[in-house]
């Protein structure tokens, strides 16, 4: 029996064989800390600061159109396969928001309607409809942040933070090093 060699495969089989590991690879989010920052309490009513950016993304950058949770799942599977980023779709947005913040997590709820709660130190697979993005949320220094990546490569980022009396959050959506969209918004406490 002879040892193989490099020169005895066909020249499209390397290539070949390093285009399916590279694509097989599973997209990963670093976890995030579960311990909340001495002192850091974000709970509380929050209102929208007038001249906050209240821009939401559009579907400039391969988005999927038309997509409503329990929706049509070929039509999903069509556009996904586009390439398209579904992570928008995971984004709320409010002028007016409660936030509930415990030992273990925190709930906001966005003009009184949505709420949405996140586990400090989670990292899971998260589920809108037929849509499914893996998300991580826990504390990076004295920020809540929270990362929802989808089958695409488009990351989600969401921070929040106190400046003083003030709610900072922060958004980008990205795609590998690509920022496709940012936002910040600043809150008064009610």
């Amino acid at each position: 029996m002879t040892a193989l060699s490099f020169q005895s495969f066909p020249r499209f089989v390397l290539p070949f064989l390093f285009l399916v590991v590279s694509c097989s690879t599973p997209l990963v989010l670093e976890s995030k800390s579960a311990a909340v920052p001495p002192g850091v309490d974000l709970s509380g009513m929050w209102q929208l600061r007038g001249e906050s950016d209240t821009r939401r993304p559009t579907n400039n950058f391969g988005f999927l159109e038309g997509i409503i949770p329990g929706g049509n799942k070929e039509r999903t599977r069509r556009a996904r396969k586009r390439g398209g980023a579904t992570v928008p779709v995971f984004l709320e947005y409010g002028t007016s928001l409660k936030i509930t913040q415990t030992q273990y997590g925190i709930f906001i709820s966005y003009d009184r309607s949505v709420v949405e709660d996140f586990t400090f130190g989670e990292n899971r697979m998260v589920e809108i409809g037929p849509l499914e993005a893996l998300r991580v949320s826990g504390w990076e220094g004295g920020s809540f942040v929270i990362e929802t990546l989808d089958d695409s490569g488009t990351t989600l980022f969401e921070s929040w933070q106190l400046d003083g009396p003030v709610l900072v959050r922060k958004i980008r959506i990205a795609k590998g090093e690509k920022d496709s969209f940012v936002q910040t918004q600043e809150f008064d406490r009610q």
